[in-house]
């Protein structure tokens, strides 16, 4: 018989639907799965069983009712920790801070729980989300499923952790730089992150560079759609798009066929020595053959990216750190990075900030004039295999930055043009390892990157 978490969170849904398995039969096996593979995969930081079972019963009680059922009722969902939910802390990874039980729900929990989900709890972060892993001081780190001596990524490396270990059906993360996709690309899931304004960004803090959005975690692209159904029926979300979601219908339908530029430039390669080890250049392989097998029109297309954009972007990334309030004394409690470059955006002028702001613009403008030639965009969604547990912090605070770069260069550059982009798993290593490419979409395509996606799952 298939255990309850190898099904589809679609599948799961629907079962619920049905009557077949109640919201807390549900809750009941994911809140078992986390208390067995949690100690050793530190997924999560915080579970509020109590809370969950209450509104297990209350969603089993309302469908008895026959009340509408939302499209999420009874499937049991996590936030990161950077994202408020009321009773349980938020400790944005930091010990620095003192952690409080939060007063109200973010604005994303009150949305995916009015479609009828339940919250398990708060998952693992880097301190303030900064980050491509997920280690702090907090908690134990999140470590990869595939491989508990690597990490799983960040800064949703909680959330996906706990997806590929099937803690979870599926998940919401948020991505400022790849926080989405790099966790998915380094635990075998498909990570999509929507263009800028499609939907709220999922977490608290100052983002000058609007890099932030919310985005589903899962382990299909029809799950994915899903969710990002669910999130996209918030009002605001809605009145931006102008039109009912249906995202779960454009991965289902799996069609069309694209032109797809092929690039594995990046804009860090003025700043860093950049390669592709051979897993991630078999993987970029293997999504070309997939994809020109399916009908799609592939050509390389050169990209050419400032020069000044590295700085910039550690500039923007940054910035909200010289924000940061902190209790008097708790500064040598921070992460060694989190410190190094709360320094700096400190002493930074306004002026400089905003000449960051303009070469950024300018970045968008230029990129997307480029990507423009094409209807998607393919590159790879990491250039190496994922890393250990504690290599990133084994160095000084530069090293540490220039590692996530050369690990993850082809992201960031997608939240600085607000377009939308989505991590597929293509390929699996003799390791057991998955890896992993990135399409990136034109504004408003979403539906289009869920539907490429599912073709890609549907041939491998």
């Amino acid at each position: 018989m298939t255990a309850l978490h190898d099904l589809t969170a679609v599948a799961q849904r629907d079962a619920v639907a049905r009557g077949e398995l109640s919201a807390r039969e549900l809750t009941d096996h994911y809140l078992r799965r986390i208390e067995a593979l949690n100690p050793r995969l530190g997924a999560f930081i915080a579970v509020g069983a109590d809370q969950a079972l209450k509104q297990a019963r209350a969603a089993d009680d309302h469908q008895a009712r026959g009340g509408t059922l939302g499209r999420l009722h009874g499937l049991p969902l996590a936030y990161k920790d950077l994202t408020d939910v009321g009773g349980l802390p938020t400790t944005h990874g930091s010990v620095a801070l003192d952690h409080r039980p939060a007063l109200a729900n973010h604005p994303l929990v009150d949305v995916l729980e009015s479609a009828g989900s339940i919250t398990l709890g708060k998952t693992q972060v880097p301190e303030f989300g900064l980050t491509s892993y997920s280690e702090n001081r907090v908690a134990p780190p999140a470590r990869n499923p595939l491989d508990p001596t690597l990490s799983p990524g960040g800064s949703s490396g909680g959330s996906a952790a706990a997806v590929a270990a099937g803690m979870l059906p599926f998940a919401p993360g948020s991505d400022g730089g790849g926080s989405v996709r790099i966790p998915a690309a380094a635990t075998g899931l498909v990570g999509l992150k929507p263009g800028r304004g499609r939907l709220p960004a999922g977490t608290t803090g100052d983002d000058a560079g609007q890099l932030v959005v919310a985005g589903p975690l899962a382990r299909t692209a029809a799950d994915a759609g899903l969710l990002m159904d669910a999130m996209a029926d918030e009002p605001s979300a809605r009145a931006a798009s102008g039109e009912e979601p249906d995202f779960l219908a454009a991965a289902l339908r799996a069609g069309g066929r694209f032109r797809i530029g092929v690039s594995t430039d990046s804009p860090f390669e003025s700043a860093y020595p950049l390669s592709l080890e051979p897993e991630a250049g078999q993987a970029l392989e293997t999504a070309m053959e997939l994809l020109q097998g399916l009908g799609h029109d592939l050509a390389d297309a050169e990209v050419r990216y400032d020069n000044r954009y590295p700085e910039a972007f550690a500039t923007v990334w940054t910035s909200g750190l010289a924000r940061l309030e902190l209790p008097a004394g708790r500064e040598a409690q921070l992460m060694p990075l989190t410190r190094a470059f709360r320094r700096r955006a400190v002493k930074r002028t306004p002026q400089a900030l905003a000449g960051a702001l303009s070469v950024l613009a300018r970045f968008q403008d230029d990129t997307r004039a480029q990507f423009g030639c094409y209807d998607l965009m393919l590159t790879p969604a990491l250039a190496q295999t994922p890393r250990p547990v504690g290599w990133y912090t084994s160095t000084s605070a530069d090293v540490d930055y220039m590692r996530q770069c050369q690990y993850s260069p082809f992201t960031s550059l997608v939240n600085v043009c607000g377009l939308p982009a989505i991590a597929v798993p293509v390929s699996t290593t003799e390791e057991g390892l998955s890896m992993g490419v990135q399409l990136i979409g034109r504004p408003g395509s979403e539906a289009t990157l869920l539907a490429v996606a599912a073709q890609l799952e549907n041939v491998r």
